[in-house]
């Protein structure tokens, strides 16, 4: 007769324990960002999805989605500011190619460029920059309705000349027929924060809980083999 003996650790729980902290540190850490980006123009929510198979393969089962509801909308002091106060997105290009935003705070080069403040160009419906026929004397020349239609005032000929149409798409790239643009406004962000708050309130009791669990198993596994090396 043979007897094998000797130590079989399962760890199973302590494994899980630390599997689920990881996931409920990612997802505070998204509330979070929501919460930062309550003051910033044009950002939008993002929403944690947790899939199915969280709690087997971690924070692999995690991702997000854009919450595109509309943002809170305040009178600004620059008409080259805008909001859109429909679902969509300007176009802008830069050197890192064609991007989507919210963030309607625009200005004008020198040579008459419609730019972000980044200095993207910001695209025309016909997917081309923007750029006014003449530089207009006062930023108050520039006239955008709710289509988006950009017109500048020519002191020359004393006439609104049309210049193009904003290129507002959705997040699919479709053209957004209706954008309701608002000339002089801001978009700041759709979170509410009361609600992030409250999302991450059972979030931080299951970490706390796991916490707890995990130390609990760390303490009877350091008996267990304190105890195995008294007897050996």
């Amino acid at each position: 007769m043979i007897i094998n003996g000797g130590i079989r650790y399962c760890e199973k729980g302590l494994t899980t324990s630390l599997r689920a902290m990881h996931v409920q540190s990612e997802l505070i850490g998204m509330y979070n960002e929501n919460v930062t980006g309550f003051d910033k123009i044009g950002y939008q929510r993002k929403d944690p999805v947790v899939s199915s198979f969280t709690e087997y393969i971690g924070v692999h089962g995690l991702s997000q989605t854009v919450d595109d509801k509309v943002g809170r909308i305040a009178m600004s002091d620059n008409p080259l500011d805008l909001a859109l106060a429909n679902k969509g997105y300007f176009q802008t290009q830069s050197v890192d190619g064609i991007k989507l935003t919210r963030d309607g705070r625009f200005k004008l080069d020198k040579e008459g460029n419609l730019l972000t403040l980044d200095d993207a160009s910001v695209l025309s419906s016909a997917g081309v920059p923007i750029k006014l026929p003449v530089v207009p004397e006062k930023i108050e020349d520039v006239k955008i309705n709710s289509k988006g239609l950009v017109s500048v005032f020519n002191r020359n000929t004393n006439k609104l000349e049309n210049v193009a149409f904003l290129g507002v798409v959705d997040a699919n790239g479709v053209v957004v027929m209706d954008p309701q643009v608002k000339q002089g406004y801001n978009e700041y962000s759709n979170v509410a924060l009361q609600n992030e708050f409250i999302s991450m309130m059972p979030i931080i009791r299951n970490f706390e809980a796991n916490r707890q669990i995990f130390m609990i198993q760390n303490q009877n596994l350091q008996k267990v083999i304190s105890q195995l090396g008294t007897t050996s």
